[in-house]
């Protein structure tokens, strides 16, 4: 007999990626206090630019890893971290954009194959 874990292995990409990305992205609500401060790759401001990582570094992920609304969810993850690979990393070497582009690559990932059966998503 033949298993299939596909789906299994969705629920692990979403926990996994997901999970790590909050990482990143809870320390920086701190930074809400002061967001004046917070870098400007895009030059629209500290604070918009604070949100718009929060919403691509908490928000996302949480939605990601509960599997609700998940193929959208995976989008500004994704472009958030485009943004901190070519743009706030742009003079970096490789090694240091690796990270940003692994989660990219995975959150792609996320996007084209769907949450999986294990999710909000997928209840029925």
């Amino acid at each position: 007999m033949k298993k299939n874990f596909t789906d299994l292995a969705l629920l692990l990409l979403r926990l996994g990626f997901g999970g790590f990305m909050l990482t990143h992205g809870i320390p920086k609500l701190s930074k809400l206090s002061n967001a004046a401060e917070f870098p400007d790759p895009l030059g629209i401001g500290g604070l918009p630019s604070l949100i718009l990582c929060l919403i691509g570094e908490v928000l996302a992920p949480i939605l990601i890893i509960i599997g609700f609304k998940t193929k959208w969810a995976a989008i500004p993850a994704a472009i958030t971290m485009l943004v901190a690979a070519f743009v706030v990393h742009a003079k970096d070497d490789l090694s240091t954009k690796e990270h940003a582009l692994l989660f990219c690559i995975a959150f792609v990932v996320i996007f084209l194959a769907g949450p999986g059966k294990m999710s909000i998503d997928r209840m029925k």
